[in-house]
């Protein structure tokens, strides 16, 4: 099963990244997660379930420790591809 995470902490600071968002950067692209994309008002990481969930509460834990105020995310499942799915079956 893929995931797609969409997240946002808080509070925000536009002038530079606060230590919270630099910490939630960090999870996300060293967790081995497909279509990282990190911005100011949003980021979005896709990847097999049992990495996401595993990003998902690394970022939960170690942003409010950092200072977040507040973290809200959604996950999502998403279609694997048609080539990925049919890998899959022959592997098994």
């Amino acid at each position: 099963m893929r995931l797609r995470v969409e997240f946002t902490t808080e509070p925000f600071d536009l002038d530079e990244a606060p230590a919270h968002a630099v910490v939630a950067r960090e999870i996300v692209t060293g967790a081995g997660l497909d279509a990282v994309d990190v911005g100011p008002f949003g980021n979005t990481a896709e990847g097999g379930a049992e990495r996401v969930l595993d990003a998902v509460g690394a970022l939960l834990r170690d942003t409010l420790e950092a200072g977040a105020t507040r973290v809200s995310l959604q996950v999502n499942v998403i279609a694997e591809s048609a080539d990925a799915a049919r890998s899959e079956g022959s592997a098994r």
